[in-house]
């Protein structure tokens, strides 16, 4: 899958697995197929949580070598996270950002702002402006 996408790629983290899916139907009703979508939700037993490997796959999935926006509901998510990014190595961790923002209007936001070609620095900028001062 590597270099297949152009635009940035959008991960979706939440400790439930309805709100990350519902999240991406909603990202994805508004982008189309024009950004790679990836989403994880719950703990592998299938209660609510998070967890690294999870999260690296979603990245995987929604990898593009333009780089990837993160966006996570809780604390914990975002710790799981940052571990994924870790095990992705360098260089593409380089590549992958986690974004202080809303979840579900950041990515949003943020996909919208991917599926025009805007670079990941951009992405992240445009879903960070939403978060509170």
């Amino acid at each position: 899958m590597k270099g297949k996408f152009t635009n940035v790629g959008i991960v979706i983290v939440s400790h439930s697995p309805l709100v990350a899916k519902g999240t991406a139907d909603m990202v994805r009703q508004m982008v189309g197929d024009r950004v790679p979508l990836s989403w994880c939700g719950g703990n592998p037993e299938g209660g609510l949580g998070t967890n690294a490997a999870g999260i690296l796959a979603a990245i995987e999935a929604a990898w593009s070598d333009h780089g990837v926006a993160v966006f996570v509901d809780l604390g914990g998510a975002e710790t799981n996270s940052e571990m994924a990014i870790e095990m992705l190595g360098e260089p593409r961790s380089r590549l992958v950002a986690i974004c202080n923002s809303p979840l579900v209007e950041g990515a949003v936001i943020a996909a919208a702002e991917a599926s025009g070609g805007a670079p990941l620095a951009k992405v992240v900028a445009t879903a960070e402006e939403l978060s509170p001062s």
